[in-house]
């Protein structure tokens, strides 16, 4: 098995001491092993002129990572922002330029930071309309789901923060690209590494003050802190650590906070940061490990259940209430036709998660459902590792979920099963039934 399909269907962990970026989290992703042009081909399909995006092997304290550079139009790395906040040294010292600057700051004419005011080009806007028609011309299956989760979460805040709709949220041109190379290569190497968990110790924000377009405002910047909203975070240092895109992708993609959890360690990648940190190495850690703590290959640990009965309503509702739990971090959801008081028909949900998760899952659950009230409790559960497998069959590569350690299947499989998604994906396009497609991977699968 080749280094780059270990990585793939396993646990991965962010170690974010130095905080989170967008372009920290793309150069630590490839640095892990994503192979780049899995990222070159999602940002090819996008109708986005005038950008190159490259990586370099950069030196931060006494660590080496990998350096995401995006150059915009004029062919500068505008991921250096040396020149916005230097009076302090506060700025955010990671990301990309307009990203470094509080995100917000690049969203509304007014709000520009003096040294653009001779790039004339770069005066141009893009309002989310656009970037959201953009994505959703371009991009498809698990990448659109990723990058518009991210997407969206910044939209939404930046929405409410500044009184305009999320459709009319403007980002500066440059910023803009640099926030759509961003996620959608993030959102591309995530897709492609599958992970079967994803874990976070809490994310460093920093502290101090900046000088904005607004004055001096406070660091973590406003939309940073209401995109982790109820999520662990700590302080660290008087400057800016983790940026709005960082926290989106953190907040869309993270199903559990807390220490490095038990693993067999397959791979570490290192992103770095632009600036040198006086008391850090400016670099974003993300590690891979297959699960441990393992008896006879399976893995036992606790999760929490919660559960609601609801007895008024609307039917229509519950894909809605599904969805919002799946995208607070709930592991599985599931209905079920219950008979209340009186006879009355109703549905009991439930919706298992990570113990880190809880709250979020909780919220979504009294969000989107009438119930006044939930109950939770821990549970015990016992899983077999998992990997992911590409087979290729007449219909294209189809991943394949192997489950198990030792059983009687190659690469010592219990239980087979092709990823549906891609199973429906490869059909459509090839106008066969999907039973048929699924047969094929099986198939391929115990032909290796």
């Amino acid at each position: 098995m080749s280094a780059a399909t270990e990585i793939c269907g396993q646990t991965l962990y962010f170690d974010c001491f130095a905080g989170v970026a967008g372009d920290m989290l793309l150069g630590a992703l490839v640095d892990l092993g994503v192979p780049e042009e899995v990222i070159r081909a999602e940002l090819g399909k996008l109708a986005l002129p005038g950008w190159q995006l490259r990586f370099e092997r950069v030196q931060r304290g006494a660590l080496f990572g990998t350096k995401a550079w995006v150059d915009v139009h004029d062919g500068h790395h505008h991921d250096e922002h040396g020149h916005h906040h230097d009076e302090h040294g506060h700025h955010d010292e990671h990301r990309h330029r307009d990203e470094h600057r509080h995100h917000d700051e690049h969203l509304h004419p007014d709000e520009h930071h003096h040294d653009h005011a001779e790039d004339g080009p770069h005066h141009a806007h893009r309002h989310y309309r656009e970037i959201r028609q953009l994505l959703v011309g371009a991009l498809t299956g698990d990448v659109l789901r990723r990058t518009l989760d991210i997407f969206d979460r910044i939209a939404v805040v930046e929405a409410r923060l500044h009184g305009v709709t999320v459709e009319d949220v403007a980002f500066h041109e440059v910023g803009a690209v640099d926030s759509i190379v961003d996620i959608v290569g993030t959102a591309a190497a995530l897709s492609w590494l599958r992970p079967a968990r994803v874990v976070s110790r809490p994310v460093a924000l920093g502290g101090g003050m900046v000088h904005t377009a607004h004055g001096r405002l406070p660091v973590p910047a406003p939309a940073t802190l209401e995109l982790l909203h109820g999520l662990p975070v700590e302080a660290g240092g008087d400057y800016e650590l983790t940026t709005p895109t960082g926290a989106a992708v953190i907040a869309a993609t993270v199903t559990e906070f807390g220490p490095l959890p038990p693993m067999s360690l397959v791979a570490v990648g290192w992103g770095a940061g632009t600036r040198q940190l006086p008391d850090r190495p400016n670099l974003l850690r993300v590690v891979v490990g297959s699960a441990s703590g393992r008896v006879n290959g399976s893995l036992s640990d606790e999760v929490t259940v919660i559960e609601a009965n609801l007895d008024d309503m609307n039917p229509e509702l519950c894909e809605p209430l599904t969805e919002a739990l799946f995208a607070a971090g709930a592991l599985d959801v599931w209905l079920t036709p219950i008979v209340m008081k009186k006879g009355r028909p109703a549905i009991a949900v439930a919706a298992m998660a990570p113990i880190g998760r809880k709250d979020a899952v909780i919220l979504a659950l009294l969000a989107e459902s009438t119930t006044i009230g939930v109950r939770h409790h821990l549970v015990a559960r016992t899983t077999l590792p998992r990997k992911l497998v590409d087979v290729e069959t007449p219909f294209g590569k189809i991943p394949v979920k192997v489950a198990g350690e030792g059983g009687p299947g190659p690469d010592g499989a219990w239980n087979v099963a092709p990823e549906y998604a891609a199973c429906v994906a490869a059909g459509r396009s090839h106008g066969v039934p999907v039973k048929l497609v699924y047969s094929a991977a099986i198939a391929a699968f115990f032909r290796r």
